[in-house]
């Protein structure tokens, strides 16, 4: 052998190795999150019952933020969900943000608001207010408030600004909160005082019907795009933020559900609309500042707050909303990277940012670069083909067994039903999920830099369907 092909030999050897260590670690970390989420969840379940005996009586006021940029098909389904939670003080503040539907048009109808003038104290700075419309419905008040286009981070900093409760919530207007999610968010802050931000489970809302906030039936999605999606995010939200919610590790809450103190949001400035990632973001900037001025804090996770969102229907829509979300992520990582093996910040450092670094913002070019290696090695006859079947095999049906557990652990402690059918295509479709489906979103991540300065501050076009709420 000349010394060129040796060389060759050894470098993809060596890249061999790194990715088979690669992946393995994920393995683990994934087998150890999906265990303690799973064991956690039933340990909750188990709970319940004392738990909404302790809390069912404390309330802490709550404002209910709605940003909303031409979602006049789903905003005022979305908010007469609102109006059915299991709560008693909380206000809905709907920020139309320049929409060019009938958005703001569809809130003011349905909810017979009326215009008003009333001051507001700017204390995050965002684009102009045009009009505030102001009403009621089942006693809880309604405030609709349309403005300048600005963005999602500007139109949540505008909600803010208008909301008249210590803690708010943000939720996106394609979603709907289950009838008890107020009450399971607000639980860590009524038992430590020193939590600042509560994040909640998102679950895609396609194949489910919803009335008076309660689930009236249940299914995996008919179709494949959106079913997949429901074991990718069950797997997810079990695996990795329980975990990390043991040591005060998480670094994101959705901005589909996630529930802050207002006064330690305006404190850092709200949220930044220079970034694609603002929920992951304002979360980051929370850790960081508590941290480097000694403020005890906690940022919480829970997971039987529920908020059933709308998944992309879609491989179009599935595509640009995860370029999106892995641009958030990149700004996010490159913003903080003073985090990177920075003791000072704990384990936020040494664990959290760490895993989103490797595991999430790079994974995309690990793996890929992993493939290609091995396709190149094969064509050279570098590789023990037999052993690289079995491995990739034993590889994938793992990752098909931690997507399933996370599913049926999540349908079992909330007494969900699922149909033989159902059960069969989640089993089948578990190995799409960790293979096909992985390796195309792995293309999608790779290429979400391309162009992104172009759109981070553009509200992605989202095909919206009415949802199934009442």
């Amino acid at each position: 052998m000349s010394p060129a092909a040796a060389f060759v030999q050894g470098f993809l050897w060596a890249v061999g190795v790194f990715f088979v260590i690669y992946l393995i670690g994920y393995a683990t970390f994934l087998f150890l999150s999906v265990t303690v989420g799973s064991t956690l969840l039933n340990q909750r379940k188990h709970e319940a019952r004392y738990r909404s005996h302790i809390a069912k009586d404390c309330f802490v006021p709550i404002s209910i933020i709605v940003p909303a940029h031409n979602e006049g098909v789903t905003v005022a389904s979305s908010v007469t969900s609102l109006l059915k939670l299991d709560y008693s003080l909380y206000e809905i503040i709907v920020v139309d943000d320049g929409s060019t539907d009938d958005t703001a048009e569809k809130v003011i109808e349905e909810f017979l608001l009326e215009r008003m003038e009333r001051p507001v104290q700017l204390r995050i700075k965002t684009q102009p207010i045009k009009s505030i419309w102001v009403g009621e419905a089942n006693g809880i008040p309604i405030t609709l408030v349309s403005k300048e286009n600005g963005g999602k981070s500007d139109a949540l900093n505008t909600g803010i600004n208008i909301s008249k409760y210590p803690y708010f919530i943000c939720i996106d207007a394609d979603s709907a909160l289950q009838r008890d999610s107020l009450r399971e968010i607000v639980a860590p802050v009524i038992e430590d005082d020193t939590v600042v931000a509560v994040g909640g489970l998102i679950r895609p809302a396609n194949g489910i019907t919803l009335k008076d906030g309660r689930i009236q039936t249940y299914s995996l999605p008919h179709k494949l795009i959106p079913a997949m999606q429901v074991l990718e995010y069950d797997r997810s939200f079990l695996s990795a933020r329980i975990l990390l919610d043991q040591f005060n590790g998480n670094l994101i809450i959705s901005g589909a559900f996630g529930m802050f103190r207002k006064d330690m949001v305006v404190a850092i400035g709200g949220y930044d609309p220079t970034t694609v990632g603002e929920d992951m973001e304002l979360v980051t900037r929370l850790h960081v500042f508590c941290r480097g001025n000694d403020i005890p804090y906690r940022i919480r996770y829970a997971p039987d707050a529920i908020c059933w969102s709308q998944a992309p229907e879609n491989l179009s829509g599935l595509i640009r909303q995860r370029r999106r979300w892995h641009t958030g992520l990149f700004e996010v990582m490159t913003k903080h990277a003073r985090l990177f093996a920075n003791f000072k910040f704990g384990t936020i450092a040494t664990l959290s940012y760490t895993y989103f670094l490797i595991y999430e913002l790079l994974s995309p070019v690990i793996e890929l670069f992993g493939i290609l290696t091995v396709i190149i090695a094969f064509l050279f006859n570098f590789i023990n083909v037999p052993f690289m079947i079995v491995f990739f095999m034993i590889y994938a049906v793992f990752g098909a067994v931690m997507s399933l557990t996370a599913f049926f652990s999540r349908v079992q402690t909330r007494d969900l039903r699922l149909t033989v059918p159902d059960v069969i295509r989640a089993v089948v479709l578990s190995i799409f999920e960790v293979t096909i489906m992985r390796f195309i979103l792995a293309v999608v991540r790779m290429l979400a830099l391309v162009g992104y300065r172009k759109r981070k501050n553009v509200w992605e076009r989202a095909d919206r369907t009415e949802l199934r709420a009442s």
